[in-house]
Parts: C-alpha cells; sequence; structure tokens
C-alpha cells in the first residue's frame, strides 16, 4: 500500500530542494549587481554598466526559475498538509502573507522598473530601483525563514481549542532562531553569486576572452567571496553553538554522537549503525566537539541515546532520532564544501591581486566546476534544517504524521510527485542551458557599450 505520509514528504523535500536552488543566488546576486550598479553611478564608467547588465541578464534567468519553482509550495501546505495548515495556519500564514505582499509585490514590480528603465529613467532613481530589488529579495526570505523558525523553535503562542495561536507578533520577529539562520542563509547567498561570477569568469579567461571585463568580474568574485566565504563560517558555528541548547537532537544526530560524554570527541567519518544504536568505526578527534560546542576542551555534549530518554518522558513514548546517517553526511558535505571554498577563493584573490591575468589553468577548470559547491551546501544545510527536525513538524507541538492531510488519497499524492519531478526536472535543465548560452556570450551581446581604452582593471 502507498504510504500517505512518505509520499508528502518527498513531494515537498523534492519539491522544496528543486527551489533552493535557484534562492541563494537571487539573494547574493542581487546584492552584487546593485553594488555594481552603484559603481556605473559613482563613476560614469561604461565598463561598469556592461558588467551590471552582464551579470543581470543571467540573474533575470534565475530569478524567473525561482519564481516558477516556488509556486507551488504554499498549495501544498492546504492539500498535502492541512492538519498542519488547521494547527498552525494562524502563525505560519502571517509571514508568509506578508512576505506576498511587502516583499515579492516590491522585488518584483522593481525588477521590471529596472530592465525597461535603462536610459529613461534618472539614474538616481534606476539605481534606487535595483536596490529595491536587493532589498525586497532578501527581506522575502527573512519572512519566510521567520515562519520556518516557528516551526523550529515556536515562539509567541498559545495552545488554544486544539490549535497553536498567535499572542505575540513581536517574539516571532525576536525569535533567537531566525537570528541565527537569516544572517547564514543571506551571507550564503552572497558566497553562491561570488562563486557563480567566479566559476563564469575564470571560463572566458582559461579562453582569453575579454580579457579586462572578465578579471575584474573575478576579482569582485573573489573577494567577496573570501568575506561571504567566512561570515558563512563564523555565523554557522555560532548557529551549532545555539543548536546544542535548542536542538540538541539535531546536532548529535548530525555528530553520529550517541552517548553523552564529557570531554566530547568530534568524530570525523564513522559508519553508521542506526538499527542498532552506534557507529561500526569512527575516526575521531579527541574532546573537540566539546570545544565545538563551548569554545572550551570540556563540557558534557547529551548523546543521542540520552536524549531520547529524556524526549520519552517529556513527551510521552516514541522514536525522537532522525535518520542520522543523511545528517551526518550532509553536515560533513556542508562543512567540507565551505572549507575548500574558502581556500580557492584565497588564492583566486592572491592570483587576481598578484598578475594582471589569472594563468594557472587548472585553477581556472577548477573554479569552473567550483559553482557546484555552495549549492552542494547550501542544499545540505537546508537538509540539516528540516531532516534534523523529524519526528517533529514544529518541534515540540505537532509531530510530522500528525500535520498530513487525511482525505488526500495517497495516489493523488503519487501522481502530483511524479508530475512534479518531471516539470521541475525539465526546468533544471531548460535553467542550465539558459544560463550556460549567455554565460558563454561576449559580454558586448550582452549590453552595447562605449569602449574605454584605459588598460587597467576597473575596481
Amino acid at each position: 500500500m502507498l504510504d500517505q505520509l512518505l509520499l508528502a514528504r518527498w513531494q515537498f523535500a523534492i519539491t522544496t530542494v528543486y527551489h533552493f536552488l535557484f534562492v541563494p543566488l537571487t539573494l547574493g546576486l542581487s546584492i552584487l549587481i546593485a553594488l555594481m550598479h552603484t559603481q556605473y553611478y559613482r563613476t560614469n564608467n561604461e565598463h561598469y554598466k556592461k558588467m551590471t547588465k552582464f551579470w543581470g541578464k543571467l540573474f533575470l534567468i534565475n530569478f524567473a526559475m525561482g519564481v516558477a519553482t516556488g509556486i507551488v509550495q504554499e498549495f501544498q501546505f492546504g492539500m498535502n498538509w492541512s492538519e498542519y495548515s488547521r494547527f498552525v495556519g494562524d502563525i505560519f500564514g502571517a509571514p508568509l502573507a506578508i512576505e506576498a505582499l511587502a516583499a515579492f509585490f516590491i522585488e518584483s514590480t522593481f525588477l521590471g522598473v529596472w530592465i525597461f528603465g535603462w536610459d529613461k529613467l534618472p539614474k538616481k532613481i534606476h539605481l534606487a530601483s535595483i536596490w529595491l530589488v536587493a532589498f525586497a529579495s532578501n527581506l522575502s526570505a527573512f519572512w519566510i525563514l521567520t515562519a520556518n523558525s516557528f516551526m523550529q523553535n515556536p515562539q509567541g503562542y498559545i495552545l488554544a481549542n486544539g490549535r497553536a495561536e498567535m499572542t505575540d507578533f513581536g517574539a516571532l520577529l525576536l525569535n533567537p532562531y531566525l537570528w541565527h539562520q537569516f544572517p547564514h542563509v543571506v551571507t550564503a547567498g552572497v558566497k553562491t553569486a561570488a562563486f557563480f561570477i567566479m566559476g563564469i569568469s575564470a571560463y572566458h579567461l582559461a579562453k582569453k576572452q575579454d580579457s579586462l571585463f572578465f578579471r575584474t568580474s573575478f576579482k569582485w568574485g573573489a573577494v567577496v567571496g573570501v568575506i561571504a566565504s567566512l561570515l558563512v563560517a563564523g555565523i554557522g558555528h555560532m548557529q551549532g553553538q545555539f543548536l546544542i541548547d535548542v536542538q540538541p537532537m539535531k546536532m548529535a544526530a548530525a555528530e553520529a554522537h550517541w552517548e553523552t560524554a564529557d570531554p566530547a570527541d568530534f568524530i570525523a567519518l564513522a559508519g553508521i549503525d542506526q538499527e542498532n544504536g552506534q557507529n561500526s568505526w569512527e575516526i575521531a578527534v579527541p574532546n573537540m566537539l566539546s570545544f565545538l560546542s563551548y569554545n572550551s576542551f570540556s563540557g558534557e555534549v547529551r548523546g543521542i541515546h540520552d536524549l531520547q530518554a529524556e524526549y520519552t518522558a517529556q513527551y510521552g513514548e516514541g522514536n525522537y532520532i532522525p535518520q542520522v546517517a543523511p545528517l551526518f553526511w550532509s553536515f560533513r558535505l556542508m562543512v567540507g564544501s565551505g572549507g575548500l571554498m574558502i581556500l580557492l577563493a584565497l588564492f583566486g584573490l592572491y592570483l587576481a591581486w598578484k598578475e594582471k591575468s589569472v594563468k594557472p589553468k587548472w585553477y581556472l577548470k577548477v573554479m569552473l566546476f567550483a559553482i557546484a559547491l555552495p549549492y552542494l551546501a547550501n542544499t545540505a544545510g537546508w537538509l540539516i534544517t528540516e531532516m534534523g527536525r523529524q519526528p517533529w513538524i514544529v518541534y515540540g507541538l505537532q509531530k510530522t504524521a500528525d500535520g498530513v492531510s487525511t482525505v488526500m488519497p495517497a495516489g493523488y499524492i503519487l501522481l502530483t510527485l511524479i508530475g512534479f519531478t518531471a516539470i521541475y526536472g525539465i526546468l533544471a535543465v531548460v535553467d542550465v542551458y539558459l544560463l550556460s548560452k549567455f554565460a558563454k556570450k561576449s559580454p558586448d551581446e550582452t549590453a552595447e557599450i562605449t569602449r574605454n581604452e584605459e588598460g587597467s582593471v576597473w575596481i
């Protein structure tokens, strides 16, 4: 028999992961394009106008795909997850409504103003339009993460008539989970945009096409990439320490930390045996998990087994242990990708400032493929966020099994799951094709400019 809950979870997971492929690039690239446009406004140098238009076209393709893949998300709340919507809709619906009315509408409106306003609007107003796009894009993320943060760490509510009802909207906005999660997502978006620019620039530099243009773009990407990658790592570290207190089971599972220990070792690699509640083998760094948790080489880190006992005593009989192996390896994929990005960005910055062109062909080839690194890290991070919360859909209040619709036939969910997966797969192929097509073009094909004869790099 078809499992209604499992199908609903798969459908939401697949559509969300597809959608989240486009979101970080939209967040980060909007800011970088606004900075490029600002530099054009300040200097009146046509090269910056050329940069703004070239990267702006790629931004528009990604933005359109993000909108197309995001529309489906909210419909699933009412169809596949109606019990969840009934339970928490008064709270969850408010930030989503604000996101649509006060963020997405601003973003889409002023994006149109920016696209069609070249050489028609006063320069200040035209510049303001792209900054409003960047602001509204990230404001949109803020409101969505406000809703998600309530699911992770409920604040500002009471339980009445079998439902969660909002009592304090300010508590939603001041939720500490939100203020750890939001900066992490924004800086991850900027990092994604930086590596996107670096990778495409490296492709053209390897082919010795428009060297001056792409050397400058590469420098922009390298500078921003170093800063953003370091910020992501630092903010992520603080978020992990926060989760040790707020969602200790999530972090214990991500570390495959089965037994409470003081001090606790960091398990770098392990064979996960969830059925028997242990690691069949492991490579560990002594005392390091305590240090990562408390900035001290001593300190108790609770293990999965003790947390399971605590949750059983608090919430009743049940299995409160998420799938450890996917969380463990997702966490290492995220951290490993992040560390590699820091090294690549630092080396690129060194090369860009040391020489007039970035010469090592091996590095240029690596950077083209390195475009995938932030996508891997972003996806892994989102899987940790959502899978690590299981079995809860609203942490401590409603289990995922209790949130699924009771009247939606499993066959319908399976049909739409297949349909959405196929459509989203086609959209992903179209997106990659369009991005590749326009990324390979010369900037002169994207924007007509008056050439500047100076041979300097414009930064």
